[in-house]
């Protein structure tokens, strides 16, 4: 079996420490479909040497109502350890996070190795969206245009998007003047071309200028 390369991975949860006595782990959840851990029996473990940010498996942009899903671009294994393929024994949601548990995994000490390891699968395995749904890391990367004029005149590139702000998503774009912030509105979205790496926006007046 061809193992992913670094660029093809989807973060699903990050190992944080033992839980139980029967090599049970507690993971930080990271993907907003966790209810796909009872669809999934294989997964990989990322080494803790692994840098970068993750990417929810299900991380979702809906184009009907703008609500981004919380996660992060894709991440990159560790070149040592190499990854390694885990069957998924058990799991359940536990005080905002997931205890999973391993199959071969059966104490607390072997449970303790685990900590810091990224639970993943390969990027071809993430979680299915419905056609408006964008994952948020198919969004880094693209150019943001505004539309509003007869010539589109590019914004920026989208970094990051911050869902803590307030009520709708921001898009962290990088201007040529600096960052600008701008709202992830279904109002304001106008055509969103992955494959172009390419979001068409109509802006209100004056909101580029509050930003930098």
């Amino acid at each position: 079996m061809n193992v992913p390369t670094a660029d093809d991975w989807i973060w699903l949860a990050r190992i944080r420490r033992p839980q139980g006595r029967k090599g049970e782990v507690f993971a930080d959840v990271l993907t907003d479909f966790p209810e796909k851990f009872s669809e999934r029996k294989k997964l990989w473990l990322l080494g803790s040497s692994t840098s970068g940010v993750g990417s929810g498996a299900g991380s979702p942009v809906r184009g009907k109502d703008a609500n981004i899903a919380n996660a992060q671009h894709a991440g990159k294994p560790p070149a040592d350890p190499p990854p390694r393929e885990v069957e998924l024994a058990a799991h359940w949601l536990h005080k905002g996070g997931v205890v999973l548990h391993f199959s071969g995994i059966d104490s607390i000490s072997a449970a303790e190795t685990l900590a810091g390891f990224i639970v993943a699968v390969p990027r071809a395995e993430r979680a299915s969206l419905a056609a408006d749904e964008f994952h948020i890391a198919d969004l880094i990367g693209c150019t943001v245009f505004e539309v509003t004029s007869s010539e589109p005149t590019a914004v920026g590139q989208i970094e990051n998007v911050d869902r803590t702000a307030g009520p709708v998503p921001l898009l962290i774009v990088q201007g040529a003047k600096g960052e600008v912030l701008i709202p992830f509105a279904k109002s304001f979205l106008r055509k969103l071309d992955i494959e172009a790496r390419r979001v068409e926006m109509t802006l209100p007046e004056g909101l580029l200028d509050l930003n930098p």
